[in-house]
């Protein structure tokens, strides 16, 4: 099984504004079906508080700060995403949630399958008896 992992992108630095990116295969590990973003979040809220069954997703902080919190079903991991030349990548059975987010933070979210909503575990309870299943 993969796991989640930070993912340093390509940072082309100029004197009128820097540039990143990302592709698949040379930064992504799926090709993209689905881009979201999340924005205006208000102060003390939490976003996610799910899993996919098959979906695989890749974050980044376009502007701002925010947190993603990660449970493998034994285990929280944190991670603190703050910079456009970065993201974490989250394999699929990983349960997630945002939180922190920054005054004016933009996420930024593409995944390697559309949306469905069969694919969405919300119970955590479900969740971690899924994940004992492996």
């Amino acid at each position: 099984m993969e796991s989640p992992q930070i993912i340093n992108l390509p940072k082309i630095l100029d004197k009128r504004g820097n540039l990143s990116f990302f592709e698949y295969p040379k930064q992504l590990p799926f090709e993209i079906a689905r881009t979201y973003w999340i924005y205006d979040v208000p102060g003390g809220e939490t976003r996610g508080s799910h899993a996919f069954m098959n979906q695989q997703e890749f974050i980044v902080a376009l502007s701002g700060s925010f947190d993603v919190v990660l449970h493998d079903g034994e285990k929280e991991m944190r991670f603190s995403l703050n910079r456009s030349y970065y993201g974490l990548f989250i394999p699929n059975k990983y349960w997630r949630r945002m939180e922190n987010f920054s005054t004016n933070s933009l996420a930024l979210i593409v995944s390697d399958r559309a949306f469905d909503e069969n694919d969405y575990i919300r119970d955590f309870n479900q969740f971690k008896t899924i994940r004992d299943e492996r």
